[in-house]
């Protein structure tokens, strides 16, 4: 059935609403960050850029690197931006925009996150340490907005965290979902593999207070405690859940590594880790030329 125009929402000049980009401006191979800036810093390290494009907070830099292209896009912070970023840039290559159809032959993208994080064990240092989430736990319910939401999720791991953490009804019902096992062997040696918990915000859904009291600050330090499959909740963050649930119905491959800059446990923060930041930057490029 056609795609009527107030659900494939297309600028004048035929790009997409939200991204403003048009088929061919993005490679299959992704990066995802939430920092504009660090969009630009990233397609720093390209050999050639053919395409700069820029609108409100998402930069897109498609370059090539050692002969591979590639593409770095900002999504801005929370998983509500990345379900926009991440609708809109499958429908680049998987929707037709002058029939307005989805085609027939899907195109299935890599789509890597690469994001900073605060851990939730104490052993976990905030100098050149990095996570790479295996599963993701969110909080901001955005899954089972979409009828393929439930069967995508890893149940057991649902349940579980439910019943662990004899969740509030109240609250956003969370839900669990694995990351591609394609990018995780092909890109995780030597690094960390955990579960990250994904809040739909930064201050209470986090346990944090300013002037608004926290309606359970509890959350985080009971969740540190949870374990599922031998594995416990390494750190957290506002974007993987929404990045893993999509791209699972979608058919896209996603993968999410952090640089630790924060320990809620310990109370560690790195000030300097933007040095860090580029070290993994580094190591991702190289790491995606073998896909």
């Amino acid at each position: 059935m056609e795609l009527k125009n107030a659900e494939l929402v297309l600028n004048t000049d035929g790009s997409i609403y939200h991204v403003k980009l048009n088929p061919g401006d993005v490679a299959e191979t992704i990066f995802l960050v939430g920092d504009p800036g660090r969009a630009k810093m990233i397609s720093e390290y390209f050999d050639e850029i053919e395409f700069a494009g820029q609108n409100r907070e998402i930069n897109t830099f498609t370059g090539t690197y050692k002969g591979k292209r590639l593409t770095v896009m900002s999504t801005g912070m929370g998983p509500d931006n990345v379900e926009i970023v991440v609708n809109e840039l499958d429908a680049l290559f998987n929707i037709d925009f002058k029939t307005r159809l989805p085609k027939e032959e899907k195109t299935s993208l890599n789509l890597i996150r690469i994001g900073t994080t605060g851990a939730l064990q104490p052993e976990i240092g905030v100098v050149e340490s990095y996570i790479v989430s295996e599963y993701a736990l969110g909080l901001d319910g955005l899954a089972y907005f979409y009828e393929d939401g439930p069967h995508v999720l890893q149940q057991d791991l649902t349940d579980n965290f439910i019943k662990y953490m004899n969740w509030d009804e109240r609250l956003p019902r969370p839900y669990g979902i694995k990351g591609s096992a394609y990018l995780i062997e092909k890109l995780s040696t030597g690094w960390r593999k955990g579960i990250t918990l994904t809040a739909p915000g930064f201050y209470a859904p986090q346990g944090r207070e300013l002037r608004l009291k926290v309606h359970d600050k509890s959350i985080i330090e009971r969740a540190g405690d949870f374990e599922y499959n031998g594995q416990k909740i390494t750190n957290f963050e506002m974007e993987t859940s929404a990045l893993y649930s999509l791209s699972a119905m979608l058919g896209h491959e996603a993968m999410t590594v952090c640089d630790v800059i924060a320990n809620r446990v310990t109370d560690d923060f790195n000030p300097n880790y933007k040095s860090s930041m580029k070290n993994l930057v580094q190591n991702m490029l190289d790491r995606v030329l073998e896909l």
